[in-house]
């Protein structure tokens, strides 16, 4: 993979490349993460013939200490908790359950911007194919797929154009596959390697979703 890329449209059809034995599975869904993931999602579903849907992830995070994360949640009704993290911290079990509904809100209502009256897919034995504009950390796509996990899915796939080269050790024993054509280094932050990085809008997100869904 040629960089820097020219656009997330561009990354998703690279990525397509780097996927194409996923083509024309009648399990496989593909799964862009808002905001900038959905972009890349869609080039990549349309390559691979393959329905096209949005997973929505909320951080969980400790009260008081919002940036260090208790846990997520994500489209489907899925949690995953650090028990770890509430343990040590002494976080009740009501301090939990009233931060998760908090996001769960806050994700619904978000899923209702973009999915309308549309229903949730049903993750139970597919092939989810993960899809974000990159990855720094990997904090939110451990998240989304630690989440997907739980629906008991048949195969989780996280795919992203570019990545550190220590990421893939990060997905071992979580996904199933990881895949990420280029590994630049030095990797400073996902930006650096696009000459078009604009912020994604929510109106692109509808209508990315619009035109996959028909």
């Amino acid at each position: 993979m040629r960089l820097p890329l020219v656009d997330r449209s561009g990354a998703g059809r690279l990525l397509a490349e780097a996927l194409r034995h996923y083509a024309r599975r009648s399990d496989v869904l593909v799964l862009g993460l808002p905001r900038g993931g959905v972009p890349v999602a869609f080039e990549v579903a349309r390559a691979l013939a393959a329905p096209l849907d949005v997973l929505l992830v909320r951080k969980l995070g400790v009260p008081g200490r919002e940036e260090l994360a208790m846990g997520a949640i994500a489209t489907g009704g899925v949690r995953v908790l650090n028990d770890d993290v509430i343990g040590e911290l002494g976080i009740s079990s009501e301090a939990v359950e009233e931060e998760t509904e908090r996001e769960r809100r806050e994700l619904e209502r978000r899923e209702r911007d973009y999915r309308g009256q549309r229903p949730l897919p049903d993750l139970h034995g597919r092939c989810l194919i993960l899809v974000d504009d990159g990855l720094a950390t990997g904090s939110t796509l451990h998240a989304a797929a630690s989440a997907v996990r739980k629906a008991e899915p048949g195969r989780v796939v996280v795919a992203v154009p570019l990545a550190p080269r220590r990421s893939a050790r990060r997905f071992s024993g979580l996904a199933d596959d990881f895949v990420c054509p280029a590994a630049p280094e030095p990797f400073f932050s996902i930006g650096e390697w696009y000459q078009d990085f604009r912020q994604v809008s929510d109106e692109e997100v509808r209508e990315l979703l619009q035109r996959s869904w028909g």
